[in-house]
């Protein structure tokens, strides 16, 4: 089936200046570019009468690794025109998983990614998890990052230790075989149990890999507050050692009392350029975080699993400890209660439905409900939760958001998570930087906001063929109206999908229509498949 879109303004993704041009699809793929009178003939006509066209969108960090399996058409995210999606964030997510952890393991991923009984467990490592996504069909396409985590726990398990020469040697060949399969590159979370182990030998280890196969490291590095200075250092003299690719997880500051750190990360980020060190980062544009609540919690309480985290929370000595180390400040770890406080921090998912009740509710609500300091009722909830309980947590300062989207390595994330009442950055980011901030604030032109979208993602990626309008690349396409496009969800209501996104294309197939276009409506069809899985070199 041939589509022609006529009277397209077209953003082609390079952050060039739009033109009105006809784009002709056929099967998966862009066919022609058209600004004459003479066109292709088409099975489908849609005249976008003055609507952008553009490319579709790219998530380069999502947590829909679990939901993406039981829900193949996920709306939140279509319906802001995001067509790719990059899995395997934040060095802990599915796979590689060996047999002997899994039980542990979804404990440990259930803050980020949910759970669930109606999958299989046993696909073991990232070849067994990218069949298992094309078995179960995606309206989107999908990437992977080999999580450190999983690499670190599938070597030496879950143990609070450094690696053994010999254990950095297995790391290296399990990195090398899962980015065989088909990766497209490395993730760790160096505030997440078991990255948070890991010292200096073992990052250039496992980041000598991913430069030798010219895949980056994606970090949510160490600090992103009291000690975001040291940790970003500590991440680019990794680039300098290795030469690997640095792309920087959710970059931000976290701690409205940390503004005076501004200049020195900027700095920071200047000098790596004029070293010529490759870094890039991602960004969602908000002021507030979401992640487990456990992150709340010092390293050392998370050692050797979810199983030993339980029995420290019950026990009275460990828990006065843990409540000790949260309530010193400052902190040698990144303290979320020093920097968002109690009253900044609130639930956004759990797993049973005796605690339903503390959702969209704050620490401080908790604790006066429950009769107790707010930070007990926390790891009280962690505790009968298992883990599984999600938070919402108000860091930063929108000065900030803004001198970052302006930076020449920023792209866009969502850093959604797709379970409980979530973040509102799950349903409307990237309408809302092209809103709120492209064009009311008019922080920069729409074009170059679109390229930060979608071909910087992909080139920072290595994402062949997408990103870009052109002639042979696939047809991931968003159609929106400039003029109406914002996001309405909010923390109270985050789960309203945006305004202004009119059509999305996914690999030619017409994923979602609004209103001109209910002739054409099939984005509610639970049949349908158009997603990939991209595997990288494959």
């Amino acid at each position: 089936m041939r589509i022609r879109f006529d009277n397209a303004v077209l953003y082609d993704g390079t952050g060039d200046k739009p033109g009105i041009v006809s784009v002709v699809i056929a099967g998966d793929s862009i066919e022609a570019i058209c600004s004459g009178p003479d066109k292709p003939a088409a099975d489908l006509i849609i005249d976008l009468e003055g609507k952008a066209l553009c490319p579709g969108f790219i998530d380069t960090h999502s947590h829909s690794d679990l939901v993406i399996l039981e829900t193949p058409i996920l709306d939140a995210k279509i319906r802001q025109g995001i067509t790719t999606e990059i899995l395997g964030q934040d060095g802990i997510a599915m796979a590689p998983l060996p047999a002997e952890h899994i039980a542990q393991w979804r404990k440990n991923l259930a803050g980020l990614a949910g759970t669930s009984d109606s999958i299989s467990w046993d696909y073991r490592d990232t070849k067994g998890y990218l069949d298992l996504l094309e078995k179960s069909g995606s309206a989107q396409n999908l990437c992977y990052l080999v999580p450190h985590g999983n690499l670190r726990m599938e070597v030496l398990g879950l143990d609070q230790r450094p690696a053994t020469d010999e254990e950095l040697d297995a790391m290296r060949r399990v990195t090398q075989r899962e980015l065989n399969n088909g990766a497209h590159g490395i993730s760790t979370g160096l505030i997440y149990p078991p990255c948070t182990y890991a010292d200096f030998r073992e990052l250039v280890a496992i980041c000598q890999v991913a430069a030798d196969n010219s895949v980056p490291l994606v970090i949510h590095q160490r600090s992103e507050a009291d000690a975001i200075i040291e940790s970003m250092s500590e991440v680019l003299e990794i680039a300098r050692v290795t030469g690997v690719h640095i792309h920087f997880s959710h970059f931000k500051i976290c701690g409205t009392y940390n503004d005076a750190k501004l200049p020195g990360v900027i700095d920071l980020l200047d000098r790596a350029s004029e070293e010529g060190l490759r870094v890039t980062f991602d960004q969602y544009p908000y002021t507030a975080g979401s992640t487990m609540l456990s992150a709340i919690l010092p390293p050392w309480a998370h050692a050797g699993g979810t199983a030993q985290l339980l029995n420290r929370l019950a026990d009275r000595e460990c828990r006065k400890r843990m409540l000790d180390d949260i309530r010193t400040t400052p902190s040698s770890w990144d303290n979320f209660v020093a920097f968002a406080g109690v009253d900044g921090i609130s639930i956004t998912n759990v797993q049973t439905a005796q605690n339903t009740q503390f959702i969209g509710k704050s620490l401080l609500e908790i604790g006066e409900e429950r009769g107790t300091d707010p930070v007990e009722a926390a790891l009280d909830l962690i505790l009968e939760e298992e883990n599984g309980v999600s938070m919402v947590d108000f860091y930063g300062l929108e000065k900030h958001v803004r001198r970052f989207m302006l930076r020449p390595e920023m792209n866009l994330c969502t850093d959604g998570l797709m379970h409980g009442t979530p973040h509102p950055r799950t349903y409307g980011a990237f309408p809302r930087f092209l809103g709120k901030y492209a064009r009311d604030e008019q922080l920069m032109p729409l074009e170059k906001a679109i390229r930060k979208m979608t071909l910087q993602a992909a080139e920072s990626f290595n994402i062949a063929k997408r990103g870009k309008v052109a002639e042979g690349w696939f047809a991931d396409l968003v159609v929106f109206d400039p003029a109406a496009i914002s996001d309405l969800a909010t923390y109270t209501n985050p789960c309203q999908h945006p305004a202004g996104i009119e059509l999305v294309m996914i690999n030619g197939t017409i994923a979602y229509t609004a209103e001109p276009y209910k002739t054409v409506l099939c984005g509610h069809n639970q049949d349908m498949q158009c997603g990939k899985v991209l595997r990288l070199n494959s």
